[in-house]
């Protein structure tokens, strides 16, 4: 079973939903460069990450996965502030980021 649940954690992220995540957030299918396609790459990661950690609360190596890459969406967020403020509210918009 082990061994099952580590080949689910890898399919999540396939060569073609990438591309899907950086065609709709980046400025074509293999943009992984601008700081939109990796917040919404690094978003689709966080929601995975945080429903497997719904079902294995004692994941803690996830847990500490999670919170790091819930700390690179911020500074590339915060950096989007700083640089350009309606690319900002366009992407945190576009993904739902604030409630």
């Amino acid at each position: 079973m082990h061994n099952n649940h580590l080949n689910n954690i890898g399919m999540y992220l396939t060569k073609e939903v990438k591309e899907e995540i950086f065609a709709k957030h980046g400025k074509g299918k293999n943009d992984s460069g601008t700081a939109e396609a990796q917040i919404a790459l690094f978003t689709h990661r966080i929601t995975h990450l945080t429903e497997h950690l719904k079902q294995n609360r004692k994941d803690y190596n996830t847990e500490r996965s999670l919170v790091k890459l819930v700390g690179k969406r911020r500074s590339l967020l915060d950096y989007l502030i700083k640089k350009d403020i309606l690319r900002y509210r366009a992407i945190v918009k576009e993904l739902g980021l604030r409630k």
